[in-house]
């Protein structure tokens, strides 16, 4: 049978307080919509629409490359209203997800069950029990099947005593929706079309209407504000981290870590406070991380160490490397086995040789160099003269004197040495030393200037 998932996603938010669609608010790195959307596509649904309004523009622009049908409500007249807008481009048969765009955190597992609960009926939907019910809608039930969805306000003293309630979370037969939708009034109060209506017309035409609880309370949480938004983060990121150290992860203080996107690890992965793991990162067995990195779409190798409060973009770092405290690496940036990066070094689109180091205050852009060379304090390879960029090519065994400038397009060769100081323009031959200094001039008995007093 075939799956539509279908996502409310045109409200404006006003309580976000954002000129960004509430939708479009991140959660964990990813627009809360990109988590809805995340989940459809693991439940293999054969098509995903999407209800905008507010911001739609800058809603569809942000996931243009998804394969999603696009629907507007240009009116908000409530949730109903809203999968009405879906007929149109809606299949008669198959079942459809009802899910929310910003309930990001729904899993694979809590909407298969109840998609397979819901197939056997033609309806069903997330409850949820609490403690505190207050202000949710009761699921009313008579011996065990599910009778009415009645709201807080409209709810009798004896009602309000129930513990579960409805998530707004439903999976119906699509001709149900075509039969039911177009039937759905709004004469209340509010002048709104609820969803909640389907489900007395299900019982109505004598349906049982399934349900199913989430394994965890968070996965049915909605975001109005920022107060939630900045709630749900924390439990998101407490859950991931859980999941990772399930796994073998030593997360030295799981609530002071952050996943915004996917980590591969391997065994006797250890991670310091306050990182930031972002994009696609995998870590290899006996990897250690510091306290206050960022490591970005980077994939780094068994027995690495990286010292605290260093930054990774893009980069690729081979086995045993010792990296930081205070380094960056930055796309293109790829260090073979052994590698030694020190505080304050910046490597840009270079690759760097078996067991090279640099281990202070140097700068490394658009340069390959060899195995076992050693770049001294202070080295920049000048590889932008305004306009273009040139490559920086240092042998093996190389030795690189601190402070010189190698001014691209240039070649240290094998062996060769750089003595310190040097501003390098010409290239250099295997096994040569190099320098370029003026004389040195020295004025004796000499006074610095005073400070002149206003």
């Amino acid at each position: 049978m075939s799956t539509t998932v279908i996502i409310l996603a045109a409200g404006k938010g006003t309580r976000m307080r954002s000129s960004l669609p509430k939708v479009l608010q991140p959660l964990a790195g990813r627009p809360l919509l990109g988590h809805v959307i995340a989940t459809a596509k693991q439940l293999n649904a054969n098509n995903i629409i999407t209800i905008y309004g507010h911001g739609g523009d800058l809603v569809q622009n942000a996931f243009q490359t998804e394969h999603i049908d696009w629907v507007e409500q240009a009116q908000q007249l409530g949730t109903g209203h809203a999968v009405q807008m879906t007929l149109p481009v809606l299949k008669q048969d198959g079942m459809a997800l009802i899910l929310s765009g910003d309930v990001p955190c729904v899993t694979q597992d809590t909407l298969q069950r109840l998609l397979d609960v819901s197939q056997q009926t033609g309806i069903g939907l997330v409850t949820l029990t609490l403690p505190d019910a207050s202000g949710y809608g009761r699921i009313v039930r008579k011996n065990g099947a599910i009778q009415a969805i009645v709201e807080h306000k409209d709810a009798s003293d004896e009602q309000r005593q129930i513990q579960e309630i409805n998530t707004g979370i439903y999976c119906v037969s699509n001709a149900k929706l075509h039969e039911w939708l177009p039937k759905l009034s709004n004469d209340n109060a509010q002048g709104e079309y609820y969803l909640t209506d389907i489900v007395a017309m299900a019982l109505a035409d004598g349906m049982t209407v399934a349900s199913v609880e989430p394994n965890l309370a968070f996965e049915v949480e909605g975001v109005n504000d920022r107060v939630q938004l900045a709630a749900l983060e924390r439990e998101f990121q407490n859950f991931q981290a859980k999941q990772l150290m399930q796994q073998g992860v030593h997360l030295i203080d799981p609530s002071r870590f952050d996943l915004r996107g996917h980590l591969t690890v391997g065994q006797d992965v250890c991670i310091d406070i306050n990182v930031i793991i972002e994009g696609d990162v995998t870590l290899g067995d006996n990897v250690e991380i510091g306290a206050g990195c960022v490591i970005k779409n980077t994939t780094i190798a068994a027995g690495t160490k990286v010292q605290p409060y260093s930054v990774f973009d893009n980069a690729v770092v081979g086995e045993n490397v010792q990296i930081g405290p205070f380094a960056r690496l930055r796309p293109g940036a790829k260090l073979a086995a052994d590698v030694h990066i020190g505080n304050f070094v910046e490597v840009k689109n270079s690759s760097i040789g078996v067991g090279s180091k640099a281990n202070h205050f140097t700068y490394l852009g658009d340069a390959e160099i060899g195995s076992g060379s050693n770049i001294g304090a202070g080295t920049i390879t000048c590889n932008y003269d305004g306009a273009n960029k040139f490559k920086t090519i240092i042998g093996d065994a190389a030795f690189i004197g601190s402070n010189s400038s190698l001014v691209a397009p240039v070649n240290i060769g094998h062996g060769a040495t750089v003595g310190a100081g040097s501003v390098i323009t010409r290239d250099v031959a295997n096994h040569s030393l190099a320098f370029e200094r003026n004389k040195q001039l020295t004025k004796e008995n000499y006074q610095r200037p005073k400070k002149v007093k206003k």
